[in-house]
């Protein structure tokens, strides 16, 4: 992708897992690993450039010290369902983080983003919010969550989205109308389906995280 908003990885261990998650027939227990998996790496690597303070006056076992702390207050905002399963992997690196759940929908006939639910505090309460998507397929539900945070008070330079996949007409889409929003994907296919799906892909994957695939 063109934009130096968006970060696509060509990390190994990222592109392997993605493989599997790939498969068709691979059971919900290990989509779910997989997700986490590659949610930990994505938001390791979505962190590697935040400000840092340092903290005076520590003792180690053998000497005093100053550490480092990230002078942050972080926010994690999955956008239900699919964004569940991002959530553990991202509290695992953030554990004190606020999480914002913001409920989203496509409706299946317009493709269009419906909004059901937003846990937003009245005053912000993030310095910086991961916004939690794992799917960017016509960008429509990303851009809706980005409007939701952005009305809520936080600029587009404070959200950086985490996704384990997109397609390249998605991922371009939100990047136009967010050009400020930084983007940390595993990978980008080029092909968007008549129903709104990424070609390849993996499916829904709300769907196939809670095993509610018809």
């Amino acid at each position: 992708m063109s934009s130096a908003k968006i970060q696509t990885s060509s990390h190994p261990l990222i592109l392997s897992k993605l493989t599997q998650l790939r498969l068709h027939d691979l059971p919900a227990k290990d989509f779910r690993e997989g997700i986490r998996a590659i949610g930990s790496m994505l938001v390791y690597e979505a962190s590697r450039g935040l400000p840092t303070a340092d903290v005076p006056g520590l003792q180690s076992p053998i000497a005093p010290f100053t550490g480092t702390t990230i002078p942050l207050r972080i926010g994690l905002s999955p956008i239900l369902r699919a964004g569940i399963g991002l959530t553990d992997a991202a509290l695992e690196m953030f554990p004190d983080a606020t999480v914002l759940h913001l409920g989203l929908f496509r409706d299946k006939m317009t493709l269009q983003a419906i909004e059901y639910y937003s846990k937003l505090p009245s005053q912000v309460t993030a310095d910086l919010v991961f916004l939690l998507d794992p799917l960017i397929a016509t960008g429509g539900t990303a851009i809706a969550a980005l409007h939701m945070l952005t009305e809520w008070g936080l600029s587009p330079s404070q959200i950086k989205i985490i996704s384990v996949l997109g397609s390249k007409q998605g991922v371009e889409h939100v990047s136009a109308e967010f050009p400020d929003v930084e983007i940390f994907i595993g990978a980008v296919d080029d092909q968007l389906t008549e129903k709104g799906y990424i070609s390849p892909g993996l499916g829904d994957a709300g769907d196939r995280l809670f095993s509610t695939i018809h």
